[in-house]
């Protein structure tokens, strides 16, 4: 029993999980929010929805979106009509198209991160992939080990229909494999091409209507391990700790299924509050090990769900307007491409704190925050540290 006990000791990492290396991608194809009403009814044949189409226009302006990088094209929808429908069955070409591009879109986050860590890809041990768009098996891991050549020992862990919260959880089960086998290499990905959401516009479904003005397409990927050698790899943020909660009376809130017209979307009203009102709980299950109480004291990478969580949040925590600033410039360039969203506004803030000379990654300040809210309705924080930057490299 001993040697069972010595063995156990000689598995686990010395510190905390760190994420050592950030990349992003997204399809070239990038579309103006303020062109996306004409492009959604032309497309759809809907021109004769007048009424409905300037509701849209509405809705587009209050998102504070500028533009969203899509894989559909007009191209692609001409010799696709069944997408272009409201409940046309349409499902089997939706995941035709997205499963060899999903993988294919995580490849270059992947590269970019791998390039950015700098080490042999043969040291990646784990993946960790995430994804809402696709269903499949073998899934998108799997091939994503193919096209990047990693090795074939590689250990997967792959989740599904996550959403929004996939890239917080993703960055959970990474800090606990990267802590409890000494020496892993986690590689994260997250790649999100919405096709199943695409479709002609109805009045009867508004829901629908609000999942058209705010998600776009994207991937990102961070290299995630503990113990770095500081000679050959440089942390960027330590993940501290972790923490999960479904909110309460939040059932039906974020809801989708999937049918044969793609997938139908549920989103209530009341989600920005629901998500202000119990985001303190999460934060102080997350911070008491660590006597944090004041949320601006610390830096924020939330991720960019709407313009209306954003703003719900910042007011009901008394957060200061700077606080949110990375958040609100990854959801105006990008649009919300679920979990992947989290990484591009870690990158953002990370490289922002460079360009102005910060001490730190969090924008010169210690200890941080990135949470994510998805289908549940669920809601995840994981503590950051920053890391010194060293502006003589």
């Amino acid at each position: 029993m001993e040697s069972v006990k010595e063995f156990r000791k000689g598995q686990h990492s010395e510190g905390p999980a760190s994420i050592l290396a950030i990349g992003t991608a997204n399809p070239s194809n990038c579309v103006s929010q303020a062109d996306y009403p004409d492009f959604l009814f032309r497309t759809t044949n809907s021109e004769h929805l007048i009424q409905l189409k300037e509701k849209f226009k509405l809705m587009c302006e209050k998102t504070m979106i500028r533009k969203r990088h899509m894989y559909l094209t007009e191209e692609i929808l001409k010799k696709n009509p069944s997408l272009c429908s409201f409940m046309k069955p349409s499902l089997d070409r939706r995941q035709e198209m997205v499963e060899p591009e999903i993988p294919k879109l995580a490849k270059e986050a992947a590269i970019k991160a791998l390039e950015e860590w700098g080490q042999p890809k043969s040291k990646i041990t784990h993946l960790v992939f995430c994804t809402t768009s696709c269903v499949a098996i073998p899934g998108p891991d799997y091939h994503l080990i193919k096209l990047l050549g990693l090795p074939p020992s590689v250990n997967r862990t792959m989740t599904c229909l996550h959403g929004c919260f996939s890239g917080a959880a993703a960055l959970r089960i990474a800090k606990d494999l990267a802590e409890n086998n000494k020496g892993a290499r986690v590689l994260v990905v997250c790649s999100e091409i919405m096709t199943f959401n695409f479709r002609a516009p109805s009045e009867a479904h508004m829901d629908f209507l609000v999942g058209q003005t705010i998600f776009g397409d994207g991937a990102a990927a961070a290299v995630v391990g503990a113990d770095p050698d500081i000679l050959i790899e440089r942390p960027i943020f330590i993940l501290a700790n972790t923490a999960q909660a479904i909110l309460p009376d939040s059932e039906g809130a974020v809801e989708g299924h999937l049918r044969e017209f793609g997938m139908t979307l549920q989103l209530l009203r009341k989600v920005p509050q629901l998500i202000a009102d119990n985001m303190q709980n999460v934060l102080e299950e997350a911070f008491t090990p660590i006597g944090i109480k004041d949320w601006n004291s610390i830096f924020w990478i939330a991720h960019p769900g709407g313009r209306a969580i954003l703003d719900f949040l910042e007011a009901k925590l008394g957060l200061k307007e700077d606080k949110l600033r990375a958040s609100r410039h990854v959801l105006s360039e990008y649009g919300n491409m679920a979990g992947g969203s989290v990484f591009f506004v870690l990158d953002d803030m990370r490289k922002k704190s460079i360009e102005k000379g910060k001490v730190t990654t969090g924008e010169g300040l210690d200890w941080g925050v990135l949470v994510g809210c998805g289908p549940g309705l669920t809601a995840e924080a994981v503590v950051l540290h920053s890391v010194a930057i060293d502006h003589s490299a």
